[in-house]
Formats: structure tokens, sequence, C-alpha cells
């Protein structure tokens, strides 16, 4: 069978992508996988690396733009139809699945004229426009939390969760031992391009630490342009930190943790209750329809996270927020267990099989 991925940009479509794009080649030697994404995606970088197909399209976004700018993302998204079509004529894809972002609009349009079947994968609390709009011409919908819901039609919408990466579930489940003694390890993140916000709140929590900071052990992932200044205010402040632009073990990290201090984006919580990890969101203000918000809100309304809104941070609340933690272990181990049973492992599997027929 052949089956192609459309959509990215961010890490928060495509891994999602990866992990199905791991278990539909894991079912057969005979099956294949395209993905279709754009120039200016992350999946143009990485998915090379990781030895996948991938086809580039024009597509970009409307939303909040004026009368120009729109009209120059209708024309966009002609040509990436057109080029969609192209596409589909070369591979001759069973299924399309689309995983958010501009590219899946074009592709799956282009699917629907040639009647192919096709399938969507919402990874948020709150759908995106895309997802949305193309609800209305899908065979299936896969969503990752029970809020989705709302938004789609019954009859075709399945609760599947997230699906995670391979390397997150097998990488997990061989992590090291964490250290002995009282240490609390706190992994902290904003993504893979960091974020400046979160990393100047734990530099700003750590005068509030003082009494505490010789049982702190931190590892911070700053992004490439704050990994210096990060650094040295963990020097100066002499609290023990391992700081990385960019951290290539995630499910080591997450592994060794007490605590994480992160964003809140769909692939971010599909990892940390998989991984069964205590949290302390901060959700990213700026995110479409606020959606890193009701991400949060989902599990903290199940007691299996704490959340910390952007316009609230400071260092003396975050350090509250870590001083109650490490004070009441017992507050930490119900986190975890309310995580952990959030978690869906099999996600991946049960979109696969909805896709194919095959359990």
């Amino acid at each position: 069978m052949r089956l192609i991925i459309a959509g990215g940009g961010t890490g928060g479509h495509l891994f999602p992508g990866i992990a199905v794009a791991e278990e539909f080649l894991s079912r057969s030697p005979e099956n294949e996988v395209l993905f279709v994404g754009t120039e200016r995606g992350i999946e143009a970088r990485l998915l090379p690396k990781l030895g996948y197909k991938l086809e580039l399209i024009s597509a970009s976004g409307m939303k909040g733009m004026g009368t120009v700018k729109k009209l120059m993302s209708a024309g966009r998204l002609l040509y990436g139809y057109s080029q969609s079509r192209k596409i589909l004529k070369e591979f001759r894809p069973d299924m399309v699945l689309g995983v958010g972002g501009y590219a899946s609009a074009p592709i799956l349009l282009a699917a629907k004229g040639m009647g192919i079947r096709r399938f969507i994968h919402e990874q948020n609390a709150f759908p995106g426009l895309t997802n949305k709009v193309l609800s209305r011409i899908v065979d299936g919908i896969f969503i990752s939390m029970e809020e989705a819901a709302a938004f789609f039609p019954k009859g075709i919408t399945q609760m599947t969760g997230n699906p995670i990466r391979k390397e997150i579930l097998w990488g997990f489940q061989e992590q090291r031992e964490r250290e002995a003694g009282d240490a609390f390890r706190i992994l902290v993140f904003g993504g893979s391009a960091g974020a400046q916000r979160i990393n100047s709140a734990m530099l700003e929590a750590l005068p509030f630490l003082e009494s505490v900071k010789h049982k702190l052990r931190i590892t911070h992932q700053t992004g490439d342009k704050d990994v210096a200044r990060v650094r040295e205010g963990y020097q100066g402040q002499g609290v023990q930190a391992q700081v990385l632009s960019f951290i290539d073990n995630m499910s080591a990290a997450y592994g060794a943790a007490d605590l994480v201090i992160c964003r809140a984006g769909a692939t971010t919580i599909a990892e940390v209750t998989a991984c069964g990890k205590g949290c302390v969101f901060i959700p990213y203000p700026y995110a479409a329809d606020d959606h890193q918000r009701k991400n949060a809100e989902s599990l903290v309304h199940k007691g299996a996270a704490r959340m910390v809104l952007e316009e609230d941070l400071s260092g003396e609340r975050l350090a509250a927020e870590i001083s109650d933690l490490m004070e009441h272990p017992e507050k930490v181990a119900e986190l975890e267990k309310n995580a952990r049973f959030l978690a869906q492992l099999d996600a991946a599997q049960a979109i696969v099989a909805a896709m194919t027929g095959k359990g």
C-alpha cells in the first residue's frame, strides 16, 4: 500500500506524521510513504536526514492577512493544487493523511477530486482553520484530545491520541537510573527553537530558590540564540545546570526528570503523558486561537499538570511552583499518575488500522 502524509511547518504537525509513517512501514516491506510539505517548513530540513521521500509544493495561509496578501496566498494554493495533482498521479497513493499545516490543504483537495481516500489528524484541543475546513471533504478524522470532537462530524471522528515517535517510546523505556540522593531534576525547554521568555523566567527564579539550589539539577534547552546567556546565568547563581541549544536525546531527558517546565504544544503533551511526567506548562500566548492554553487546560482540569500563563509569569511565581513540588513529592507523584493515565501509546497503530482497515 502507498500513503501520502501531507502537512508540517512545525514539529507539532510533523512528528505525529513521522510516527504514523513508522507504524505504516513496519506493517509490510511493500508499503511506501511519501511526505508532502513546503520549503519553509521543518519538514524540508528534517525529513531528508531521516531518509523519507519528500515532495515540496506551494502553499501558505490566509488568516489575518490583508486583501493583497490573501490574493497572493490564493494564487499559491491554486499552484499547489496543480502540483498536488501531478504528485498524486505519479505516486498513486491508496490514501492521503493530512497532519495540519498549509501543505495539507492542496493535496487533500486534489485527492478529493481524484477519488482517493482522505483522512486528517488534529493534534490540538482547539482545531486549526485548515482542518476545520478539510473536515468537510474527508473520509475519517483522528483527534488527540476529547475537546476537539465538538468541532467535527461525529460519524467519522475517532479519538486516537497523538502518535509518538518510536525513539521517544523506546528510549524512555530504556531510561537511565535517576541520580542517587535527594537531587531534584528539572527539564526546561520551549520547543526546538527555545523560548526566550521561559529562559529568562528560569534565571529570574533562581534567587527565590537560593535555599534549595544545592538540590537542583537542571537540564535546559535554550535554542541557539540564548545558550550563552542562560549558561552564564546559572553559573552566576551557583546552580548545577546542563545548558544546551538543542537536546538530541529527548527520551533520556524526559526519563531523568522529576519535573518538566515547557510550552504546551500537542506533541509535547503527548510525549510527557507517555513518559508520565509532572509538568508546569507555560503556553505560548500567540499560538493560533490560543490553542496551547486550551491544550494545557485539558490536562490541568484532569489533575495531570500545572499551568502558568505567560501574562502571569515571573521569577517569583515560577520559583513558587518549583518549591511547592520539591517540598511535596506526593504532589509530583499525583501529577505523574494522572498524566500516565491520559497517555495513549497506541495512537499510531489506531490511525494506521483505521486507514487500512487492518487492526
